[in-house]
């Protein structure tokens, strides 16, 4: 497979800076060399956006800040994204923050739209990114980025790229959330996406999770988009992201699911965001994203 690895040095969606670096410790963490291992091809499009610093940016819109810089990043994002679909490759997008999710869906929603295609989005996450900026209490864009996917919020976020809702909330399955602000959960809830917490996880063993989201995108999604917040894990494993909190996926669980969205055949497009290198510890997260790569793309340990 010829995978197209597009870093999207941005970190204006979180209130933490250093995730803009996550996407060059991905990269010296050796995600090029674990690829083509696995016998792939890659295609490396080093700094897609060429950012500036928060510090020179106006924040705008209180409950929805750095929109301009956000919305212009993403639009470049998503023209990449589906050229790449189109041509029938895999895009590789590494964050960065989650604000980035709005270009990467945009994207191959376009491609799926031209070739009739339902697509479907794995969201592994500890939180639901879904709210708007009139339940947001952080106004932080990567926050919002999958309810506006989903057709939910500013029209600048809704309608980037394409006029229009990129995803059917029906066709979005959420693993691992366990930080859920009250708004967003209401609109999770009215929006009608699929839930395993942390709780369920608990309660039924993780396999028996990873069972049931392959039988979901088995009929919810011809093609499926994984976005993957390295916060979804635990800090024991994943200490370096923006908001590490405790009570996460086991590296060995984020492995295993990875791995098995592989096997179900329906991954066109992926991303993995806020690796965040100033709170890392020996670039332990980074290392950890590369081996989450190489499971969905095909290696397995025997």
């Amino acid at each position: 497979m010829n995978i197209h690895i597009l870093e999207m040095p941005l970190d204006f969606g979180a209130s933490r800076h250093g995730s803009d670096m996550g996407p060059s410790a991905i990269r010296l963490a050796g995600i090029k060399e674990k690829l083509e291992s696995l016998g792939h091809t890659t295609v490396e499009h080093n700094s897609l956006v060429q950012a500036t610093a928060q510090e020179y940016e106006q924040v705008g819109n209180p409950q929805a800040k750095y929109l301009g810089p956000i919305t212009k990043a993403c639009t470049k994002l998503a023209g990449e994204v589906e050229k790449i679909v189109e041509n029938n490759e895999f895009p590789l997008v590494l964050g960065g923050d989650h604000s980035i999710a709005l270009g990467s869906i945009a994207g191959i929603s376009a491609a799926c739209k031209k070739y009739n295609k339902k697509l479907g989005v794995l969201y592994v996450d500890a939180h639901g990114d879904f709210n708007t900026a009139e339940t947001t209490p952080s106004g932080n864009i990567h926050g919002e980025c999958l309810s506006a996917s989903a057709g939910y919020g500013l029209p600048e976020l809704t309608n980037l790229y394409f006029e229009g809702q990129k995803v059917d909330p029906h066709n979005i399955c959420f693993v691992g959330c366990r930080d859920l602000d009250p708004g967003e959960k209401q609109l999770m809830k009215e929006a009608g996406v699929t839930v395993f917490t942390m709780s369920d996880i608990e309660r039924q063993g993780f396999p028996a999770i990873v069972s049931k989201v392959k039988l979901f995108f088995k009929t919810h999604a011809d093609y499926i988009h994984v976005s993957f917040d390295m916060d979804v894990l635990d800090p024991m494993f994943a200490p370096g992201t923006g908001i590490p909190l405790p009570g996460g996926l086991t590296n060995r669980e984020a492995l295993l699911l990875m791995e098995e969205m592989y096997a179900c055949g329906k991954v066109r497009s992926a991303e993995i965001v806020e690796v965040n290198p100033i709170l890392d510890v020996r670039n332990q997260t980074a290392m950890l994203a590369v081996s989450l790569a190489a499971r969905l793309f095909g290696e397995t340990l025997y």
